[in-house]
């Protein structure tokens, strides 16, 4: 990957608590491909309609207007990005761009065996994958797809193509597979993935979420620190996930050789931690609306602006006012928060 160099003098996205904006988010669709019991009905959601939704030409367009202020790293994200046709030849594109942002992609790896190889060819650096569980069963109970051994595949197949570091993605439930942890970290570091656990967030669809119900980070790093020995690595710059170094637990002797930096598991505590005074991120929905904040309610039309013939520059300035206008904090620790009505399929991770 070639550095991006740095943007014009005056063409960054600064907000009015000092944080600039260099991580955008573009969801390339709100369909997916499972149906996770934390995240939507069985019977999924109302899609949006095929002439809602961004063309590969309109992304690629908004995507040099934000690396021209600023931004540096692109992640595609859904719902489930690999629902979406051509993503690879969108892919090369946007790897084309200068200056050239990092590209990754999140991905529940459904169908990541028989692409990882064409997304890598053509510019991906990295995966992020959702995975909670280990055991069939339990996999299929929380996603209603009997599915597992293609995510397996999936991971396997990113890891023969050089997609790196692979991240792999769990939420964990306290009835369900809270007490699966630490075999998911034995595996992670079996495997020479990277592990990270995540506060399930009020994002579901059916808006069932609660606090009270919320496995938080201190528990997470309790059952951890039953099997593994663990310790802070300190501060983690705009990165969500709180990491600790792995200094030993059970069969250290067959775990992947250690990566720079050492042998290491994060935990995205959203809720019980919030990281909101170092965010850089900002997020375009597959619709085209610009969300600076996950758990915001505030959204701008970017894709209307666009359709209406905007220039370059009229679409650079209603970014500017969007991230000037991001809040504080998400709130969710605040009398009186409501959760988004969108739910995390929609507005993309």
């Amino acid at each position: 990957m070639s550095p991006a160099t740095e943007p014009a003098s005056g063409a960054v996205l600064l907000d009015t608590f000092g944080r600039q904006a260099e991580d955008l988010r573009i969801s390339l669709t709100d369909k997916c491909s499972l149906r996770c019991t934390y995240c939507m009905p069985a019977e999924g959601l109302a899609w949006l309609p095929a002439k809602a939704v961004l063309s590969d030409d309109e992304i690629i367009r908004l995507a040099t207007v934000f690396l021209g202020l600023g931004v540096r790293t692109i992640r595609l994200t859904g719902g489930e990005p690999l629902v979406r046709a051509g993503v690879a030849g969108l892919v090369r594109r946007l790897a084309g761009l200068r200056p050239r942002p990092e590209l990754s992609l999140t991905t529940n790896a459904i169908s990541l065996a028989d692409k990882a190889v064409e997304l890598a060819r053509s510019g991906l650096d990295r995966v992020n994958v959702s995975l909670d569980t280990l055991d069939r069963e339990k996999f299929h109970n929380l996603t209603r797809r009997d599915r597992l051994a293609d995510v397996l595949a999936g991971l396997e197949a990113a890891q023969q193509a050089g997609l790196r570091p692979i991240k792999v993605n769990a939420v964990l439930m306290r009835e369900q597979n809270l007490a699966e942890a630490p075999q998911l970290l034995s595996w992670a570091l079996r495997a020479g993935y990277q592990m990270r656990f995540i506060e399930h967030m009020p994002l579901d669809a059916e808006h069932l979420w609660t606090m009270a119900g919320m496995v938080t980070a201190d528990e997470v790093l309790s059952v951890l620190g039953q099997s593994f020995q663990l310790r802070p690595v300190g501060h983690r710059g705009h990165a969500p996930a709180e990491e600790f170094e792995v200094l030993d637990g059970p069969g250290r002797a067959g775990w992947a050789p250690a990566p720079q930096g050492g042998y290491r598991v994060g935990i995205i505590a959203s809720v019980s931690r919030p990281f909101c005074r170092d965010c850089d991120r900002l997020r375009l929905t597959a619709d085209g609306q610009l969300r600076t904040c996950l758990f915001g309610h505030q959204e701008t039309d970017l894709r209307a602006a666009l359709r209406d013939g905007a220039s370059d520059q009229e679409l650079a300035e209603l970014i500017r006012q969007a991230v000037r206008a991001k809040p504080a904090g998400h709130g969710i620790n605040a009398p009186g928060f409501r959760q988004p009505e969108r739910p995390m399929s929609a507005i993309g991770g």
